[in-house]
């Protein structure tokens, strides 16, 4: 049996992890600045707690922003609560780390996106059977890219 390092696994908990702390951050300090969030999430995850009337609208997935109003942020380890106002209805959420599929703050130009293995699966390519590495004549040509290309000035 060969044992291998799980980078995805690992890096999914180390962005769940940087969620939490933003999100703790923001419970007990308020939202610095222009910095607001979207939140995507999928409605049918285990764990998630809404109103009937919002699971009926959003059956698979919903996106909610932290941004102007927002009370009762509850920040723990499996995932936060929050009241957010839908048409001048309050109404808490519960949403778990798990169920997050993307985490923007665009102020900032931020973003995070969860793959599911499901569809980490079906993008895969399938296996042609043939291991060997092509030609060194047919491989194309890595190119690096800097970090630096990316950042604000």
């Amino acid at each position: 049996m060969t044992r291998s390092i799980d980078y995805g696994n690992l890096m999914h908990r180390a962005m769940r992890s940087l969620i939490q702390e933003v999100l703790s951050d923001v419970a007990e300090n308020g939202l610095p600045g222009a910095h607001h969030f979207f939140i995507t999430f999928d409605t049918r995850a285990d764990g998630v707690e809404m109103a009937d009337w919002l699971h009926s609208r959003y059956p698979e997935e919903m996106t909610v922003v932290i941004q102007h109003w927002f009370d009762n942020l509850n920040v723990d380890d499996d995932g936060f609560g929050v009241t957010l106002n839908f048409g001048n209805n309050p109404e808490p959420l519960y949403i778990p780390y798990d169920a997050i599929q993307t985490f923007v703050d665009p102020s900032v130009e931020f973003g995070l996106r969860f793959e599911t293995q499901d569809s980490e699966e079906e993008e895969a390519p399938e296996e042609d059977g043939d291991d060997d590495p092509p030609p060194a004549g047919d491989r194309p040509e890595a190119e690096v890219v800097s970090l630096d290309k990316f950042r604000k000035s």
